[in-house]
């Protein structure tokens, strides 16, 4: 299926590592113009000459700060000065899981502010300095990468997640009507840059072998294995694209199948 994506624009937050990256590749690769941004300028440059290697497509590859309001205006204005305008958003800019995940006793306020600030406001101000280029073109799209911690109990900065979804749900009445669907992903346990450096660690803290840490990380999920970043990837393609066109103020689970539960 041809998403027609190739005369479209996409500025992707967060997108120099994990799922921001691989976001970015499988756009880059179905023809579309993108642009990210970053806080770390080699991790940005390394992206980008990994996506033009992978797909043939050179981006635009920005050093931003999502909790900085003037920062994210300096960026989103360059994307859309460099792409020629934005048609797709997708805000990913979050460290995972956040910073407070231990229990109440231990849990230090000032993280989860900064945790808020980051994904929800940091959306929020992403979402606010692109919304007028979206508008422009009357077509667009949002992507919102949110967690599967929204729909379950554990860590304390889940909460970011539910409000993420609001906020969705938000966005999409509002700009329903201008023709730009906001619709946002949950990914559940994914494999990143960091998830054999992670497992290693525990696998020595547990005195068990990283097959061991695995097995446990997967047990919970119907598949049996956490999920590949491009699998998320592939998601937010189809629902950046013009076949996503009934789809829109939803949270769509990308996790494997996790828990029991039914949700409407």
């Amino acid at each position: 299926m041809d998403l027609d994506l190739g005369e479209k624009r996409a500025v992707i937050t967060g997108g120099s590592r994990g799922i921001g990256k691989s976001i970015a590749v499988v756009l880059a690769s179905e023809g579309a113009e993108v642009a990210i941004c970053g806080r770390n300028k080699d991790s940005l440059e390394q992206a980008a000459a990994d996506i033009l290697k992978e797909t043939g497509k050179s981006i635009l590859a920005v050093v931003a700060d999502t909790t900085n309001t003037a920062s994210v205006e300096s960026f989103i204005g360059a994307a859309a000065d460099h792409l020629g305008g934005i048609d797709i958003l997708v805000n990913n800019a979050a460290a995972p899981g956040g910073l407070v995940m231990g229990p109440l006793n231990t849990a230090n306020p000032d993280e989860l502010l900064a945790d808020l600030d980051t994904k929800v406001v940091g959306y929020m101000r992403v979402a606010k300095a692109a919304a007028p280029h979206l508008k422009e073109g009357g077509w667009g799209r949002i992507i919102n990468i949110g967690g599967l911690a929204a729909r379950s109990g554990g860590a304390i900065s889940g909460m970011r997640n539910v409000a993420l979804t609001h906020f969705t749900k938000t966005l999409s009445n509002e700009l329903g009507p201008q023709g730009i669907n906001v619709n946002i992903i949950h990914p559940g346990a994914t494999r990143t840059e960091r998830t054999g450096p992670l497992n290693q660690a525990l696998a020595k803290e547990r005195n068990v072998s990283v097959k061991d840490v695995e097995n446990a990380a997967s047990a919970g999920i119907d598949i049996r294995r956490i999920i590949e970043s491009k699998e998320v990837a592939f998601l937010a393609a189809f629902l950046a694209s013009p076949k996503s066109s009934a789809i829109t103020g939803e949270a769509i689970a990308a996790g494997g199948g996790v828990g029991s539960a039914v949700f409407q």
